[in-house]
């Protein structure tokens, strides 16, 4: 590191604490940090500098150094002395630096600080909450810090990739006409358009493809993007992706790019070299063998199909089950040694899944199943289930009846609710592929599975059998969460007038919403595809932490507040006299005992 700090005559330092080092021993050098830790042995003062490198110990004796006997923690301080090494028996090998420490024969305080809400470190977790409020304080803890660093390493090595490949870097605008793209929009009230709204983006979705037919060949932006959606610990109000877009490209190209985006941040933060290519999966045997489109395939436990063993079963449950259409499908879960209780859990799971029921059995000597289930199956039955599911002695299997999508959802939960391995060390990433263009609602009406403007693999099947056609849509998982999803884009605007026809937007509301759009599609746009992937998801596994919270510098919480800053909160009513809005007093729904207004 290059200590470049400058304040009146001298620097604040000359070296980063994590340069002081056994080679530097004998060497004066001046540092500059918090008081993390001190201690009083016998008069002599210890204490841990902290500054962006890491921690050293620095010794002072408050009778040469007055100073040193007000410190206290979060004291910013510039210390100077000499290197020595520790005494002999007093290193400390938990420390990158625990074999020596600074002698300091000056020391000056910079800023003091009040007494800390949470000790700042990583042996100790403050409440969430209460870490939000004193985010500023949080960043200090080492933890952090790495998570801060790294996030701007990663997304260095994305610009470094898709520069050496004549990337461009475009901004595109974050105050844009309202275009619901799955999500509720954030809207922005217009002062000078009284009673008409901005949104904010939920993607760059629509100004990038604009930049294909601009002309523009290689595109690439670190968009910030906005969605009013529930929270999970993998989503926020607003967040970062990488947005990718080129002209005359298709899937192939985007694949191969972006795999060398991946490879690149994993070679920097983990130092892992990845396998490429990625492994793909289709869509169809995504669900079939793993119940979900973002499979986890750091285990087994893959999902077979069992309805052809049961086609002329005498078990009421699963021949009603056939009847209707449903499937009847399981997985072996290994050797649990459940009790009855826990057997009896993964029962209700699973009803609260949306199963009717579960079947559980265990396989004994012999072959044979310990089950309620079995006295209603026959041996054939038995036999057939253990060796389709490829069971052992004290395997525990698993078997839902009902239709296709109940099936695929409980098993792929139950899947990972039993096998998911702790951790995020082993990094398996996968290509999904082979999209359907629209999800059936429960309403039998269809919406897109990704976006309105992605591209069929067959014109043809799409206007004759829209329920089974198959979109050039793709999505990238690494160990169970999607990180990003991205597709071929129609640019022929027929094409699209007839995905907006199959989904029901009529001719009017298509010109309303996305008229602006279809017309730049007759301007001669040329083929083009593109990728968007969730950096903050990716840095959360890569950090190894369980929450994307944890690598965004200044997140909300689950439910939208900012603790630190007090947002959202009301504004003046001169403010909204501006605007031209009037606010109706109501419940707020996260909490009833307040009133809006």
């Amino acid at each position: 590191m290059d200590p470049t700090a400058v304040g009146g005559e001298k620097p604040y330092r000359t070296a980063y604490a994590a340069d002081v080092s056994e080679a530097k021993a004998g060497e004066r050098v001046r540092l500059a940090g918090w008081v993390a830790r001190r201690r009083d042995q016998g008069g002599v003062y210890f204490f841990d500098l902290r500054d962006v490198s890491g921690l050293v110990q620095v010794v002072v004796d408050p009778a040469e150094v007055p100073a040193a006997r007000d410190l206290r923690m979060e004291y910013c301080i510039t210390v100077e002395g000499t290197v020595r090494p520790r005494p002999a028996g007093m290193g400390n090998p938990e420390l990158a630096t625990g074999n020596v420490e600074l002698a300091a024969d000056q020391l000056e305080v910079l800023s003091r600080s009040e007494p800390l809400p949470f000790i700042i470190d990583d042996r100790s977790e403050a409440d969430e909450r209460l870490r939000l409020e004193y985010r500023y304080l949080d960043l200090r803890r080492p933890r952090m810090a790495r998570n801060l660093r790294a996030r701007s390493v990663a997304t260095a090595a994305m610009r470094d990739v898709l520069n050496g490949r004549d990337f461009l870097e475009i901004e595109t605008p974050t105050l844009i006409r309202s275009t619901p793209e799955g999500a509720r929009d954030m809207l922005v009230p217009s002062r000078l358009r009284r009673g008409d709204f901005y949104a904010l983006p939920q993607s760059p979705q629509l100004f990038k493809q604009l930049l294909m037919v601009g002309g523009v060949d290689r595109y690439y932006q670190i968009a910030r993007c906005y969605r009013d959606e529930d929270f999970r610990s993998d989503r926020q109000l607003e967040f970062t992706q990488l947005d990718v877009e080129g002209s005359f490209w298709g899937r192939e190209g985007v694949l191969e790019t972006f795999e060398a985006v991946v490879a690149a941040v994993v070679e920097r933060l983990r130092g892992v070299t990845l396998n490429l290519p990625f492994p793909r999966l289709a869509y169809a045997e995504a669900l079939l063998r793993y119940g979900t489109d973002k499979p986890d395939l750091r285990f087994g436990m893959e999902i077979s199909d069992l309805s052809d063993v049961f086609a002329e079963t005498g078990f009421r449950a699963f021949s009603a089950t056939l009847e209707a259409g449903g499937v009847i499908r399981g997985f072996n879960a290994g050797d649990r040694q459940l009790s009855r209780s826990q057997i009896d859990g993964l029962e209700t799971r699973a009803k609260e899944l949306g199963a009717k029921g579960l079947v559980s059995a265990v396989v004994e000597e012999g072959g044979s199943l310990r089950s309620p289930t079995t006295k209603f199956l026959s041996e054939p039955e038995t036999t057939a289930i253990v060796k389709t599911l490829g069971g052992a002695p004290g395997d525990l299997l698993l078997l839902v009846a009902d239709t296709a999508r109940t099936a695929a959802q409980v098993l792929g939960q139950l899947r990972l609710d039993v096998g998911k391995p702790a951790g995020h060390d082993e990094l398996v990433f996968l290509w999904v592929i082979d999209f359907p263009i629209f999800d059936e609602l429960e309403s039998g009406d269809l919406a897109p599975s990704h976006h309105p403007f992605t591209a069929p693999v067959d014109l043809i099947e799409m206007r004759e059998r829209p329920r089974q056609a198959i979109a050039k849509a793709y999505d990238l998982v690494l160990n169970g969460s999607e990180l990003g999803s991205g597709s071929v884009r129609i640019h022929d605007p027929e094409v699209q007038q007839e995905v907006f026809k199959i989904l029901g937007i009529s001719a009017e509301e298509a010109e309303s919403r996305f008229g602006w759009f279809v017309k730049a599609l007759r301007y001669g746009t040329p083929p083009h595809a593109g990728f968007a992937m969730g950096v903050d998801r990716l840095l959360a596994i890569l950090q190894r932490e369980t929450s994307i919270r944890d690598v965004i510098p200044f997140p909300k919480t689950q439910t939208g507040i900012d603790p630190m800053t007090g947002s959202p909160t009301a504004v003046d009513p001169t403010q909204l006299a501006e605007l031209g809005i009037a606010l109706r007093v109501g419940p707020d729904p996260e909490d009833p005992d307040r009133e809006d207004g």
